[in-house]
């Protein structure tokens, strides 16, 4: 993938969240550098439905904005640089704070999977508490020793809560973050349903791998990549076409 197509791809996973109500004035998304794995891109800190192609800065892991680029930058970008940083595989982070969500951040009832298209969510799905290590805050993560503190909960999930804050989620693209963060949303609304109806019979580990594994293995314009189209359809955007040698 050129730089310009993963360009190209983080302005539209912003614009499809915003769309698909999973950020509204907040919220960000980023994807690790193709040539530099040090380095990631995100955009400078604006409302994600606004964002365009000369908004997105180049940022190191430990959060530098480089290349003379001295617009404000997003204040929990180090949520991002601390993912890249302990997991060399994971290519996007997707941090928001989607709101069907919260409620599972803030009680003892566990966010799990209750429908196939939402199993990328995982089968854990940890809560990161602020207060656990750094005391009273304002809860934001905004600083690498908070964002590795995050990073260690995360562990090797593909999704995390934060106490009364929001989620982050990841990906081995950005289409793959975009998909599990927009079915985290789906997932949190569809269990508070289904909760009224107990037991709910969730889905097994499993099924949770046979179902990653189709998604992973997906050819072009399958999968993630039928959401995706979908989803840019929603957000009044043209979708890129993915081909086998630009992935």
């Amino acid at each position: 993938m050129t730089i310009k197509d993963l360009i190209e791809d983080v302005v539209a996973a912003n614009r499809i969240l915003a769309a698909e109500n999973v950020v509204d004035a907040f919220g960000h998304v980023s994807a690790r550098h193709p040539e530099k794995p040090r380095h990631y891109f995100i955009a400078r800190a604006l409302p994600p439905e606004l964002i365009t192609a000369e908004d997105i800065m180049e940022i190191t892991l430990d959060g530098e904005v480089v290349n003379g680029d001295t617009r404000k930058p997003y204040l929990e970008r180090h949520i991002h640089g601390a993912i890249y940083e302990a997991q060399p595989d994971v290519k996007s982070v997707v941090h928001s704070h989607s709101r069907s969500v919260i409620p599972y951040s803030v009680t003892d009832e566990r966010l799990r999977p209750i429908v196939h298209s939402c199993a990328t969510i995982g089968g854990h799905i940890p809560v990161w508490d602020a207060q656990a290590t750094f005391g009273d805050t304002n809860m934001l993560i905004s600083s690498m020793a908070m964002g590795r503190d995050f990073a260690k909960v995360l562990g090797q999930n593909n999704a995390a809560l934060m106490r009364g804050h929001g989620c982050t989620v990841i990906g081995r693209s950005v289409r793959e973050a975009v998909y599990t963060a927009v079915y985290l949303e789906v997932n949190a609304g569809l269990q508070m349903q289904a909760s009224r109806f107990p037991p709910v019979k969730f889905l097994t580990e499993g099924e949770i791998k046979i179902i990653c594994q189709r998604l992973a293995d997906a050819k072009p314009n399958e999968g993630y990549d039928r959401a995706w189209e979908y989803w840019c359809r929603h957000a009044g955007i043209e979708a890129r076409t993915r081909t086998p040698d630009s992935i």
